[in-house]
This record gives structure tokens, C-alpha cells and sequence, in this order.
């Protein structure tokens, strides 16, 4: 915890200044029947890398919300149990994500930021769910299609299966009545408008219906080397993506070898996957409009662009970059912010379990 009165403070200016804005308080609480906002639930798992497309289809979003909405912001550590973990690693992991989730800009005052399996009643509520659930539904999950692909059914573990009913109930346990998806997820959504439609109509009125919401711009950043899926924290090349926290020379290389294709001019044409999503992140990136970035480079080669494209990055990640700094030896005020986060996490979980166990006859 930093000394408010410390005398150097002013000497040591902006980080300070950073830390004051980011230091553990204790933040309104809310609860679904009284939330002034509507409620906005999501979620990052901690595996792999945090990259640019995490970044511009979810969190820099998230960040733009947090007016706007109640927000809760999960660490979804039972997520990533779906395939194996390193245990040492998983624990840095999830303090890692919580330094980019401030650093990127949420604020836990204003939001709720907490690890997923400190609520227990995440998993309870799945069970429940699950029971719910029919084997079809799951079995038709595209991203359990894509995921265990060549697979054969005697190796596929049983939580890739059901996880997207974890997730369900990760969103119906708080009220929810917005999830910020990438398009990839707008299918899990649905499994969860569905299953709150039908405890409802069995148990009667207990689950809000949450709506997913897809940011227009962002919403699929795809791999560098391969334009063709989407950008992957577990993805076995580097040149896959940028993350958060490479170094402008990493930043140069990684784009320069980006894929592109065989043609000249630089325009958004959707047909030409390569270019088109480097057009992308330079459009969010830089702010202009898809106009104003053809004019820009209207008879310009290639490499230009390519250099023009990472320097943009790497003035846009700087801010983040710094702020991740400043947080690196802060693990005691990343603790703090979980476990507040999860207090009042648990608050609000309570109180919907104890109304879904009692319209079940289990309480």
C-alpha cells in the first residue's frame, strides 16, 4: 500500500499519479435489484499471451463501457483448465492479466475485478445448468468442432465439451444484461439466452436474458501469418501476433513479416484477408477513418505501410506498456483487488443462488 503523505511524491510525478488512480479502495457495491446500470459481464482466461487482438475486440472496449454499465470482469481461471496448465505458470498468469486489465485502463473502482474460482458458486450453478442442458446443443459448439478436430472422441475431455455451460453460468449468476463477445462467442451466448429462458419457463422468472454485444470494429483481429483465423494466445508462432508487451523491435519484425498478398493498391477490400486486417488495426489504432487511410496511402508500396503500421502500434501500446511497468513488483495490490473483487463477487452470487436453489427445491 503506497504512503499517501509521502513528502517525494510530487518529485516522483506520474507514477504516483498512476498508482493513486489504481491503489485498492473500497468501491460502490451493486446488486441486480438495485443496479442503476445495466449489468455487463466478460471474461479473459489467463493462458497463453495477451495480445492486440484481446486487446482491440475486448478490453479496450471494456474500457469504454465502464460508464456506461455495472461491469464485473472475470479471471476465468476454470476456463483455462480445459487443457493442461503449468500450475506456477497459471498463478502468474492470472496476476498478469489483472496488471493488463489496469493497465489497459479498467478501473476497479468502477468495476469488479475478480478471480473465477474464488466464487464457488460459478461451478454450482453450471451443475445446475448442465442438468438443463441437452448433449446436442453442446456437440454443435462450433469452437468445440474447430477444437478437437482430428481428435478422436475417446481423448476429448469432457471439459472442452461443457464449458460453454460454465460460461452460461458465469453470465446468468450476476444479472447480466450485456456480454461483450467477439463473433466466436456469439454462439455461447445464445446457449446462455437459452438456458435462462428455460429454467424460467420451468421454474418460473429467476434469470435475466442477457444480450451478447459485438463492437463493429476489432471484433476479429486475425493472425498475422495467417489471415485466415483469428489472432491466438496459444498459437505456436510468434509471428501469430503482437503482444501487449513486445518491444518495438519485435513489434517491426512481427510486422514486416505479416501476410499480405500479390496485389498493389492498400485499400479495405475484405476479399484480400491479409491486408484487410492490417488495414483494421491500423484504423483503430491510428483513428482515421477507411477513407482518409486510402487517400493516406494511395500509391505507397507494401514495406511503407508496414513501417508506418508498426510505429503506429508501438505509439499506441507505449501508454499501456508504461502503466504495465509501473505494476510489475505491485503483487500485493493485484491481491488486494481480487480479493475485494471477490467479495463482493460472492455477494452478489449468494443472492442469486439462494433464489435458484429455492425455485429448484433444494432450499
Amino acid at each position: 500500500m503506497l504512503n499517501k503523505h509521502r513528502p517525494d511524491e510530487k518529485m516522483r510525478g506520474g507514477v504516483f499519479d498512476f498508482f493513486r488512480r489504481t491503489e485498492y479502495t473500497k468501491s460502490t457495491m451493486f446488486s441486480e435489484k438495485k443496479a442503476k446500470k445495466p449489468i455487463l459481464f466478460s471474461g479473459v482466461q489467463p493462458s497463453g499471451t495477451l495480445h492486440i487482438g484481446n486487446f482491440l475486440g475486448a478490453i479496450k472496449n471494456w474500457v469504454e463501457l465502464q460508464d456506461k454499465y455495472e461491469c464485473l470482469f472475470c479471471i476465468v481461471d476454470y476456463h483455462a483448465l480445459t487443457v493442461p496448465q503449468d500450475p506456477k505458470i497459471l498463478k502468474e498468469k492470472i496476476k498478469e492479466t489483472v496488471r493488463l486489465y489496469l493497465a489497459c485502463g479498467i478501473d476497479h473502482r468502477k468495476s469488479i475485478i475478480f478471480q473465477q474460482s474464488d466464487v464457488l458458486e460459478h461451478t454450482n450453478l453450471a451443475w445446475l445448468l448442465t442438468t438443463l442442458t441437452n448433449m446436442g446443443e453442446l456437440s454443435r459448439m462450433t469452437q468445440f468442432k474447430d477444437k478437437t478436430q482430428g481428435q478422436e472422441s475417446g481423448t476429448i475431455g469432457v471439459g472442452i465439451f461443457e464449458y460453454p455451460v460454465l460460461m452460461a453460468a458465469d453470465i446468468l449468476l450476476y444479472g447480466t444484461n450485456v456480454v461483450p463477445v467477439g463473433e466466436d462467442q456469439q454462439q455461447h451466448v445464445e446457449l446462455a439466452r437459452d438456458l435462462a429462458k428455460r429454467f424460467n419457463h420451468r421454474f418460473g422468472e429467476t434469470f435475466v436474458v442477457p444480450e451478447g454485444i459485438i463492437k463493429k470494429d476489432g471484433a476479429r483481429i486475425m493472425g498475422l501469418d495467417n489471415p485466415e483465423k483469428k489472432m491466438s494466445k496459444s498459437a505456436v508462432s510468434e509471428y501469430n501476433y503482437i503482444a501487449l508487451d513486445d518491444s518495438p523491435e519485435d513489434i517491426r519484425r512481427k510486422i514486416s513479416r505479416a501476410a499480405t498478398d500479390s496485389s498493389r493498391d492498400i485499400v479495405f477490400d475484405p476479399k484480400r484477408p491479409g491486408i484487410y486486417n492490417l488495414l483494421t488495426i491500423y484504423k483503430i489504432f491510428s483513428g482515421l477513418t477507411e477513407k482518409a487511410i486510402e487517400k493516406k496511402f494511395k500509391g505507397v508500396g507494401y514495406a511503407d505501410f508496414k513501417q508506418d503500421l508498426a510505429e503506429t502500434i508501438i505509439k499506441g501500446l507505449k501508454p499501456i506498456q508504461d502503466n504495465l511497468r509501473k505494476l510489475e513488483k505491485q503483487d500485493k495490490h493485484i491481491e488486494r483487488i481480487l480479493e475485494e473483487g471477490a467479495e463482493k463477487a460472492r455477494e452478489l452470487a449468494k443472492e442469486k443462488m439462494k433464489v435458484v436453489k429455492e425455485k429448484m427445491g433444494l432450499k
